[in-house]
C-alpha cells in the first residue's frame, strides 16, 4: 500500500512543480514527487480526473520491483535502458496500474533525451488509452512541450512554431486553471513573438531592397495579428520609416504618434520621431488610419 500511494503520488507532483517554479523543466523533474502529505494533499488539489480502474490480478511484487528498477535507473541517468525497462513492464503487466504509469515514464524519458518524436508517440499513446487518466493533462503537456523545444529560429520555415502554438493552446483550453495551462499560455507568448520576429525579418528583407510596400505588409501584419509582442515597437517605426519612403506622410506621423502614445520611452520612438521631424513635421495621429484603429481595442502589453 505503501508503494501504491507513492505511485500516485508520482503521477500528479509534476503540476506542483511548476507551481512552485513556473518553469517547464522542473515541472517535468517533478513527476518523481515525494512523501511528504503536503506535497501529495496539495497536488491532488490541482488533477481532478477519473483514474481508471486498472487494479487487475496481475499486480505483484514482481511488476512493483521491476517498474521501481526502471525508476532507479531514470534516476541515475541511465534513459536509454530505463525505456527498455519500462517498455518491458508494459509488455509483461499489461493490464496494471504500474504499465499504465510506464507509458508516461516512457514519455518523459525520450523528452530528456531529446527524442521528441518518441515523445510524443508515447504521449499521444497514453491519451489514446487513458483519456480519463488523472495524469492526461501532463500527456499533453508533454505533447505541446516537445514541439515548443522543436522551434527553430526566425530565419527558417516557421511551421514547426505553428503547431507549438496550437499544441499549447490546446493544453490550456483543455486544462483551464490548471500550472499546464499558465506555463503553456506563456509559452504561446514567445511562440507568438517567434512569429512576428518572422514577419520583422522578411520585412527588414524587403525594405533593404526598396520593395517598401511588400516590406509595409509585412509589418503591418505584426500590428493587427502579432501586436502584443516585443516586436511591436519596431514595427512601428519600420511603418514609419516605409510610409516616409513612398511620401505617404499622414500615414507616417500616425506611426510616430502610436509608437510614442504606447512605448514613449523606447528607442523606436526616438528614432521615429527624428525621422518625421526631418522632414519639418512632427507626430500625429490620423484617427481614420488603419493603425490608430487597430490600437483603439486593446493597449499593447
Amino acid at each position: 500500500m505503501e508503494l501504491k500511494r507513492k505511485f500516485a503520488q508520482a503521477g500528479v507532483a509534476a503540476v506542483l512543480a511548476l507551481v512552485l517554479t513556473g518553469c517547464a523543466s522542473s515541472l517535468m523533474d517533478g513527476i518523481w514527487g515525494d512523501d511528504s502529505p503536503a506535497s501529495g494533499n496539495a497536488s491532488a488539489a490541482m488533477t481532478a480526473g477519473v483514474a481508471p480502474d486498472m487494479m487487475a490480478a496481475q499486480e505483484s511484487g514482481d511488476v512493483a520491483a521491476a517498474y521501481n528498477e526502471a525508476l532507479s535507473l531514470m534516476n541515475n541517468g541511465s534513459l536509454a535502458t530505463s525505456i527498455k525497462q519500462l517498455a518491458e513492464v508494459e509488455r509483461k503487466y499489461p493490464y496494471s496500474s504500474y504499465a499504465t504509469q510506464a507509458i508516461l515514464m516512457q514519455a518523459y524519458a525520450s523528452y530528456r533525451l531529446s527524442k521528441w518524436d518518441d515523445a510524443i508517440n508515447a504521449s499521444n499513446r497514453f491519451i489514446t488509452l487513458h483519456p480519463g487518466h488523472r495524469d492526461v493533462g501532463y500527456a499533453y503537456y508533454l505533447i505541446a512541450i516537445c514541439n515548443y523545444n522543436q522551434i527553430a529560429n526566425t530565419k527558417r520555415d516557421q511551421a514547426q512554431t505553428l503547431k507549438s502554438m496550437a499544441a499549447l493552446e490546446e493544453v490550456a483550453q483543455r486544462f483551464p486553471g490548471t500550472a499546464y495551462a499558465a506555463d503553456a499560455e506563456q509559452k504561446v507568448i514567445v511562440a507568438r513573438d517567434h512569429l512576428a520576429g518572422k514577419e520583422m525579418e522578411i520585412g527588414r528583407y524587403y525594405f533593404r531592397q526598396g520593395a517598401y510596400l511588400a516590406g509595409i505588409n509585412r509589418f503591418k501584419r505584426v500590428i493587427t495579428e502579432f501586436r502584443n509582442t516585443s516586436q511591436t515597437p519596431e514595427a512601428l517605426y519600420r511603418l514609419t520609416e516605409g510610409y516616409m519612403a513612398l511620401g505617404i506622410l499622414s500615414e507616417a506621423q500616425t506611426a510616430a504618434a502610436v509608437l510614442g502614445a504606447n512605448y514613449p520611452q523606447s528607442e523606436w520612438y526616438r528614432s521615429a520621431y527624428q525621422l518625421v521631424a526631418s522632414d519639418g513635421r512632427e507626430p500625429l495621429a490620423n484617427d481614420d488610419s488603419w493603425i490608430s484603429k487597430a490600437f483603439d481595442t486593446i493597449n499593447p502589453l
